[in-house]
């Protein structure tokens, strides 16, 4: 069963127009990638109910969204860029909340990450540095037993060891529970790249490519090739390209073709920003 399906998701607003389909599987953190403005943020909210669609079907843990509860919700753990607790009340000051919100909210387990990720307990949010408020929204999202966390954007604005921190935050999460599942956006794709199963990259509204992470790794390419090479090269497997000073870059999901057909040819393992790029800026043979 999927933990969440969205089939051809609508919204428009002005000139932006999002139609998005996506699926994460039970057991896998599933990334969105794109670039600001993209429709990430969009499609969560769509997703959590806070705007509603334009056209298209959510299906979340088994359950049409229109037929979902208050009670099916607290199976969610949710971080949203733009949310947060009161920034005068403290991390103690937040258990009674959480308690009264999840009937499974581990205040002890709460209590105990909250020390071991060095989160103050006593202080106010509002003096808590951009890498402890970010942890504390993951943190708030892993404690109630949450079978699907849908995080918009989480590592936003943090430097690489407040990453590290939060990445491996939601790794444990996983490891826990096999029946879990992620679905995490980001702008960063070594984020993402790092800690998901599968990734769809959305560009102005539309995914433009779903792979495994493994396979976009190992199979993807860049070749660099020169106007006669690219004149005379087996374009069949060809997914983008772009013309170079020195020629022409190609996007290619099948390294291993190229390296065994065309030993002359430059090859260069393609990043995920690059094949983002070449799948956003290359064209179509």
């Amino acid at each position: 069963m999927a933990m969440l399906k969205i089939e051809h998701l609508k919204k428009q607003y002005g000139n932006f127009s999002l139609d998005c389909s996506l699926e994460v599987k039970r057991g896998y953190i599933t990334g969105l990638i794109g670039q600001n403005g993209a429709g990430k943020s969009t499609t969560f909210k769509a997703v959590l109910g806070l705007i509603s669609a334009d056209g298209g079907k959510i299906n979340i843990l088994g359950k049409d969204l229109r037929e979902f509860t208050a009670e099916d919700k607290e199976s969610l753990g949710v971080v949203l860029s733009d949310s947060g607790f009161g920034g005068y009340l403290t991390i103690k000051d937040l258990i009674p909340i959480m308690k009264s919100l999840y009937k499974s909210f581990d205040d002890s387990s709460f209590m105990d990450q909250a020390r071991r990720f060095q989160l103050p307990t006593d202080k106010k949010i509002n003096d808590f540095s951009t890498g402890m408020k970010a942890k504390l929204k993951v943190l708030i999202a892993i404690s109630h037993d949450a079978r699907l966390l849908i995080l918009d954007e989480p590592t936003l604005g943090l430097d690489v060891i407040a990453r590290d921190e939060l990445l491996e935050m939601l790794r444990k999460f996983m490891e826990e529970n096999e029946e879990r599942s992620i679905l995490i956006s980001s702008h960063i794709s070594s984020d993402l790249e790092t800690l998901c199963d599968d990734i769809y990259m959305i560009h102005e509204g539309k995914v433009i490519l779903h792979e495994d992470t493994d396979v976009l790794l190992s199979d993807y390419a860049l070749l660099k090739v020169t106007e006669e090479q690219f004149s005379q090269i087996d374009k069949q497997y060809i997914l983008r390209f772009k013309k170079e000073a020195y020629g022409y870059s190609c996007l290619t999901r099948q390294k291993q073709y190229y390296i065994e057909n065309y030993p002359e040819v430059a090859i260069d393992q393609g990043t995920i920003d690059e094949v983002i790029l070449m799948m956003i800026r290359g064209e179509k043979l």
